[in-house]
Parts: C-alpha cells; sequence; structure tokens
C-alpha cells in the first residue's frame, strides 16, 4: 500500500461542516415560492378590483390555504407553506384594519428591521445568528443544540456569514420602506417578491463563496461544559 493510501485523511474544515448543515436547515424554492404566489394575487386582485382591499385580502388568505391543502394531500411538509399562511393572515389583518393596501406589507417590513437588530445583537453577543442554522443541522441537535459554540472557529465563520444576513434585510428595509411611505402598493408587490428569495439566492450564493474559500479548522471538543467566552485566547503568531 502506498504512503498516499496510508496517509491520514485530511481534517474537515468549518466551512465545509457549515456548508453541510446549511443544505439541511434552509428550505427549498417550493417554500419560497409558497410565500411570494399569496403576494401576486393580492396585488392582482386589489388593483382590478378598484383598489378595494377585502376582496384582495381574502383571495390571497384563499390561496394560501389551498396550498397547504396540496401540501396536505401529497403529505408533504407543511413547515413552509403554514408560515405563508399564517404571514398572508397577518397581513391581511393590517390590510383589513386600516383600509389601506400598503399595510399588508408592514408587517413583513417590521420583521425585516427586528431580524436586522437581532442579527447585529447576535454577532456584537458572539452568538451569530447564522450558529443556530448550523446547529440546527446538526444530526445531534437534540441532545446538544450548541455544541457548535464551542468551536471558535465556527463561532467566528457563523459571524462573518451573519453580515451577508445583516446585509440582505438592510436591502429589504432601503427599499421597501420609501415604497410603504409612498404608498405604491404595486411596487411594494415587485420588491417583496424580487428581495424575498431572489435575494436569499444572492445572499446565499455570496455565503456559499466565502465557504468554499475559508479553510479554518475544526477545533477538538472543549468538553460539555466549555463556552467559547470561557475559552483561553490563543496567542497571536
Amino acid at each position: 500500500m502506498s504512503a498516499e493510501q496510508t496517509a491520514a485523511p485530511a481534517a474537515r474544515t468549518v466551512e465545509a461542516l457549515i456548508r453541510e448543515r446549511l443544505s439541511r436547515a434552509l428550505g427549498g424554492w417550493r417554500g419560497s415560492l409558497e410565500t411570494a404566489v399569496p403576494t401576486v394575487v393580492f396585488v392582482v386582485v386589489w388593483t382590478a378590483n378598484g383598489n378595494d382591499v377585502q376582496p384582495a385580502a381574502i383571495a390571497a388568505i384563499a390561496v394560501a390555504l389551498v396550498l397547504a391543502a396540496v401540501r396536505v394531500v401529497q403529505r408533504s411538509s407543511l413547515q413552509h407553506v403554514l408560515g405563508a399562511v399564517l404571514a398572508t393572515g397577518v397581513a391581511a389583518f393590517f390590510a383589513l384594519r386600516s383600509g389601506r393596501a400598503e399595510d399588508a406589507f408592514l408587517p413583513g417590513i417590521l420583521t425585516s428591521g427586528a431580524y436586522l437588530v437581532v442579527a447585529l445583537v447576535s454577532i456584537a453577543s458572539r452568538w451569530p445568528f447564522v450558529g443556530f442554522l448550523v446547529g440546527a443541522g446538526d444530526p445531534r441537535a437534540a441532545e446538544d443544540p450548541f455544541a457548535w459554540r464551542r468551536d471558535r472557529g465556527m463561532v467566528r465563520v457563523c459571524a462573518r456569514l451573519t453580515w451577508v444576513v445583516v446585509a440582505v434585510f438592510a436591502v429589504r428595509l432601503v427599499v421597501m420602506v420609501p415604497l410603504y411611505l409612498a404608498a405604491e402598493v404595486t411596487w411594494l408587490g415587485v420588491a417583496k417578491i424580487a428581495l424575498g428569495w431572489p435575494l436569499w439566492v444572492g445572499g446565499i450564493a455570496v455565503m456559499g463563496w466565502m465557504l468554499v474559500s475559508g479553510r479554518t479548522p475544526v477545533e477538538p471538543g472543549e468538553g460539555p461544559g466549555a463556552d467559547v467566552d470561557d475559552l483561553p485566547v490563543p496567542p497571536s503568531r
């Protein structure tokens, strides 16, 4: 047997581990489509009915429920479509309560703002948002959901990836807040769709480039009670 065959396999990198786990944790294109369709229906019906909010809201909710029923018939996961049904219901409530169609987009704007703040706080506190997605993709998550945080390299890489998440939500707010204030309902619908799955694809592409180009070694486990804040800082080189 040659020396190459007997050599130990190269250690896996943090980036490779994150790629594997994020692929398990993130939803696919169908979930994003199920979120976008009720928005399209809302804008189309609102425009066709002389800017009447009520039929537009009812139509959007009905479409979301039909999408959920299709999932039930197919016996597939309801995880993403239930989120779409809930989001559509909340948006319809806001619009019907105020009578202004642009308020259907207010919950999404407020949610983006909240996620932006949470992502920034998570970076500052060294509990980066993306780390929780990585933990969710860990097969051992039920036993130790925060195992990812005991690896300093994992925390550093997840923090860098979380800045991409910050950028995604910042772009959404920069585009949608002025449209909301100007009551541009049609353009709000276009922006919500364009800044949904397509923007996430762009963000994931940036994350993918960062993960492919990185070579951070996976550290050995520090023990069940260890925490990244309590670990000694490695000496500078």
